[in-house]
This record gives C-alpha cells, sequence and structure tokens, in this order.
C-alpha cells in the first residue's frame, strides 16, 4: 500500500468477507477507509463498520463521485459480484459512457469486463490495487497445507484439472473443474464454485474422490476477481466426495485459511498450493 499520502483506500465491496477483511488491514496498518458497498452484493455486516455508502451496480456515476468525495485515489475491487444483463443493470449516465467507452468487453467474459472496468477506473485518475496488495496473508502458498497428501492418481487428476481449467480459462470461461478418475466431471460458469460442486455431487462416480482444482485464467487481470476459496468450498468439497483440493500457489485467496485447514484435516482432505506453469509441478509432491 502506498500509505496515507493517497488519503483513504477506497474499496469497492462485492459479496464475502473479503472487503471487510482488507477494510481492517488497511486500518490496522494506519490508514483511512471508505467502501462503495455494491447494493444486493456486499454484505451489510460485513461493512458496516467501517465508512460506506451503498449504491447499485449501474450507478457508476455515483460511486465515482463517491470515492472522489471521500478523498480516495486507491481503490480495490474487492469480492464477487455476480455481472447482471445489461437490462438489469440500468446505468445512470457516467455508466453508459462507460459501457460505451468499455464496447464488447462488457459481454465478452468476466475477466474481459473487469480488466476493462480497472482501465476505465484509471482513466477516471485512480490506482486500482489487488487486494493481496493491502491482506498479503490470503494469498494462497505453494506446497501441500494439510496432512493428508495427493497419491499418484490424486495427481494425475490435478494434471488433468490443470489443462481443462487452462483451456476454459484461455476463453475466459471459469477458473475451475472437478477431475475424479481422468474425467471431468464438472467445470466452473457463471454459477461459481460452490454450485458446480453440489453439481459435481450428483455424478461422482464409484472409487477414489476426485480433486477441485482453482486456477488464474491465462493473462487474468490479478488485481480483479482472483480465484477465491474458503471454509465454504472445502465443505462443498467433502459433500462432493473429492479427497482434496489444489489452487495456484500466489494466485487464489484463501479466506481463513486456518480454518480451512481445520476442516480439511477433520474430513481427510488435502489442500496443495501449485505452480502449475512449472515444468513438473508436482515433482517432489509424490510419496
Amino acid at each position: 500500500m502506498s500509505g496515507s499520502a493517497a488519503g483513504p483506500l477506497g474499496i469497492v465491496a462485492g459479496g464475502g468477507r473479503l472487503p471487510g477483511q482488507v477494510a481492517a488491514a488497511a486500518r490496522a496498518a494506519g490508514r483511512g477507509v471508505f467502501i462503495v458497498a455494491l447494493d444486493a452484493h456486499a454484505d451489510p455486516e460485513v461493512v458496516a463498520p467501517f465508512p460506506h455508502e451503498t449504491i447499485r451496480l449501474g450507478a457508476v456515476g455515483a460511486a465515482i463521485d463517491a470515492l472522489k468525495r471521500a478523498g480516495c485515489r486507491e481503490i480495490v475491487l474487492a469480492g464477487p459480484v455476480r455481472r447482471p444483463s445489461l437490462f438489469d443493470l440500468r446505468p445512470d449516465a457516467v455508466g453508459a459512457r462507460l459501457l460505451a467507452r468499455i464496447g464488447r468487453a462488457a459481454f465478452a467474459g468476466d475477466d474481459g469486463f473487469l480488466a476493462a472496468i480497472v482501465r476505465v477506473l484509471g482513466e477516471e485518475g485512480f490506482t486500482v490495487l489487488g487486494a493481496h496488495e493491502v491482506i498479503s496473508e490470503v494469498f494462497a502458498p505453494e506446497g501441500l497445507l494439510s496432512g493428508a497428501a495427493p497419491d499418484a492418481a490424486a495427481l494425475a487428476d490435478i494434471t488433468r484439472g490443470i489443462a481443462v481449467v487452462r483451456a476454459l480459462g484461455a476463453v475466459d470461461v471459469g477458473q475451475g473443474a472437478v477431475v475424479q478418475q481422468g474425467i471431468v466431471l464438472a467445470v466452473e460458469a457463471a454459477e461459481g464454485t460452490d454450485a458446480m460442486l453440489a453439481r459435481a455431487a450428483t455424478l461422482r462416480r464409484p472409487g477414489p474422490g476426485g480433486v477441485l482444482v482453482k486456477l488464474v485464467k491465462p493473462g487474468q487481470e490479478r488485481r480483479a476477481d482472483l480465484p477465491t476459496l474458503g471454509v465454504r468450498t472445502v465443505r462443498g468439497a467433502v459433500e462432493a466426495g473429492l479427497r482434496g483440493i489444489a489452487f495456484e500457489a500466489e494466485g487464489a485467496i484463501l479466506m481463513d485459511r486456518e480454518a480451512m485447514v481445520r476442516e480439511a484435516e477433520a474430513a481427510g482432505l488435502f489442500l496443495l498450493g501449485i505452480d502449475p506453469g512449472a515444468a513438473r509441478w508436482d515433482e517432489g509432491k509424490r510419496e
């Protein structure tokens, strides 16, 4: 973080607990915060302890004005946002102009949309930071976090999952897949990870359970919408009969890491941070 010289940290809050964690970390570092809470996305209890204003997603002009009135020059986009259709968005005058500037990227997939939003905010005079630049401890480390470890079959499923998720990410579709015994049970699209895991639970095959693989999309804008996992992800994986979760080290955000590890340990599930770009990412991981 650049510090108090940049004024209060502006946080555009989507869902989940991450916006509150970013705000608390900024405050602990001695910096003021101001939150634009996106209506129907941000959790009111998460933003309540901090100065904030609730604004609907399409009211871009109101959000920019609120951030500027608060003196924010640096902004963090934190928490998932379900991108609505243009018909539901109801953009204000500024929002309509920004959509025109974004152009086809607004409809080209989540990453294209978010990258365009980051670019436009920069053009409006803001510096956009990644949540991991404010609260680095949420970044997933490389290596095994749990006592359970993947065997050769699970490692093969992870390798298959990496190939599938990279293919999905290349066309800006999703960040995750579930693979069991080499069979792709489910891939992540607009429904999100929790719904994908619930679907995978209905498709599981007899025999050793599968794995969930979550990766950053190739070329993804890393200041927005990094893969995020938490206790709910672990519980969903357990309910789906999976043996483990593999996620991109220094690319995924782990919410409540200690609680995730406790849940995984109790269920005998492995948690593994991987470098999917390594020539032999699994070298040294085999038992």
